[in-house]
């Protein structure tokens, strides 16, 4: 009996677990399109300069700071280029982020900005959406849950040799 509700246990933990996930994606995402916004926002002044002067060329504007005989000049070089790498960085960032749900999944896993994670974990708040997507993250990874750690147990139970009856086991010292 105990055994059972132990399962159901697992199995709501697991349930709970997975209902979180499309909730952190979309708090994810929803934080990238907010620094790509405050990042173009920062970039307008220079772009209109790149538009008038490098026909919209924010490269060609970074080169010419560069090259530039004013310190000053190649002093700010540095800061807009940083500023256009990161710009660039959060496009892509915010591309992977409008593809498929399992694209957005695994980008997440795997290749998402670590800086840009442990922000949102940072302000993450547990929720439980009844949206399809949730339900099914939810019961996938209870399944799995359940499955994974029932699994280990009845593996521990097979190698210590738990569950043979005392016949099998004279049997096979035979």
């Amino acid at each position: 009996m105990f055994r059972s509700y132990l399962r159901l246990a697992l199995f709501a933990l697991g349930l709970l677990v997975g209902v979180q996930v499309p909730g952190f994606i979309d708090d994810y995402s929803k934080r990238v399109e907010a620094h790509l916004s405050e990042s173009q926002q920062s970039l307008k002044g220079f772009r209109e300069t790149a538009r008038r002067f490098f026909k919209g060329d924010l490269l060609a504007l970074v080169s010419h700071y560069h090259a530039s005989d004013d310190p000053v000049m190649r002093s700010d070089a540095e800061s807009v280029e940083t500023l256009v790498d990161r710009a660039q960085f959060l496009e892509l960032e915010a591309n992977a982020m409008h593809g498929p749900w399992y694209g957005q999944a695994w980008h997440l896993a795997s290749a998402a900005d670590p800086e840009l994670v442990e922000e949102t974990f940072a302000a993450y708040r547990y929720q439980v959406l009844l949206a399809p997507e949730a339900i099914a993250w939810g019961i996938a990874c209870a399944m799995l849950l359940a499955w994974l750690l029932e699994s280990l147990v009845l593996l521990l139970g097979m190698l210590l040799g738990a569950g043979r009856s005392q016949k099998v086991q004279q049997r096979h010292w035979r």
